[in-house]
């Protein structure tokens, strides 16, 4: 009875694929996660296994499991999320560690955080949680983390009809993969635009602040402004790029430029920030920044 309630509780995300003339699940998989090998997925997503095979014919519909993904606000938690989006706050761990966080340092505000597709697997006759974290998950050693998730006591041996959920943060859907979702669903679900934008802004800041460091400026200002038009990035992330960029600018002398960068700046960066701090701090900001900026010499 706890399995089904869990069940209930953390529905997967997921699109509609119909199913075409000459399609195998190897070829579906191929092209919306870029393996063949993941066919598993969709196989045990439509209880395949159960009907007696993986046959799929031409006007079939397949559900696609697909990361979702959500716009943090402020004050939100790991916890609370994971109670909202995988029906239990004890799955902050999972939800936290798939985007690259930890449960006790809450996530930041406007960040888009992916929410991990969820497998549930109706267990036959004969099925183990070893066997079942090897076909899904890739590592057979894996079953105390899903007996944590479902809030098992660690028995290998499965009963038939119990429901396994399983968590599938490495699950991926490719560029045609999440054209196809966009397609399937007016929400957008599963695409993830602003999620992939500040994964990219995460790997190029510290090039950008190398090039800062440099003295590149030219390169500063182009990356800057290249990141920010690549989606939504965080207001930390949007602080970082506007304060290389109030030095850049400075340093160009493009006074207008970089009077727009400060103010940017300001209006993202944490009031708490030891960015901020310095910059009210005539002993280390220059005195151009400072003038700029309004502040006084």
């Amino acid at each position: 009875m706890l399995m089904a309630v869990l069940a209930l509780a953390s529905p997967a995300h997921a699109y509609i694929h119909m199913v075409t003339q000459g399609e195998t699940l190897a070829q579906i998989a191929l092209r919306v996660y870029g393996n063949p090998k993941l066919e598993t997925v969709l196989v045990g997503a439509n209880s395949l296994d159960a009907k007696g095979g993986s046959v799929i014919v031409p006007g079939m519909r397949l559900e696609i499991l697909a990361p979702g993904h959500y716009r943090v606000e402020a004050g939100e938690t790991w916890a609370q999320l994971a109670l909202r989006f995988l029906g239990s706050d004890k799955r902050a761990e999972t939800l936290a560690k798939a985007n690259q966080g930890v449960s006790w340092v809450p996530p930041t505000e406007g960040q888009e955080i992916e929410i991990p597709a969820v497998l549930s697997y109706i267990a036959g006759e004969g099925d183990t949680m070893s066997g079942l974290c090897q076909r899904y998950l890739g590592d057979a050693n894996l079953g105390w983390a899903i007996d944590a998730y479902n809030a098992r006591k660690g028995d290998n041996k499965l009963k038939a009809g119990d429901v396994i959920l399983l968590p599938l943060p490495d699950l991926q859907l490719t560029l045609a993969g999440k054209e196809e979702a966009r397609r399937a669903s007016s929400t957008g679900e599963g695409t993830g635009v602003s999620h992939d934008a500040q994964k990219r802004a995460d790997t190029e800041l510290p090039t950008l602040l190398s090039d800062l460091r440099g003295g590149r400026y030219v390169d500063v200002v182009a990356r800057g402004n290249r990141l920010m038009g690549t989606g939504d990035l965080t207001r930390s992330q949007l602080a970082t790029v506007h304060r290389a960029l109030l030095d850049a600018y400075v340093a160009l002398d493009a006074g207008g430029a970089a009077k727009g960068a400060c103010e940017a700046f300001r209006a993202n960066a944490d009031p708490k920030s030891a960015d901020l701090t310095r910059l009210s701090d005539p002993r280390l900001t220059s005195p151009k920044v400072r003038a700029v900026c309004g502040l006084p010499r």
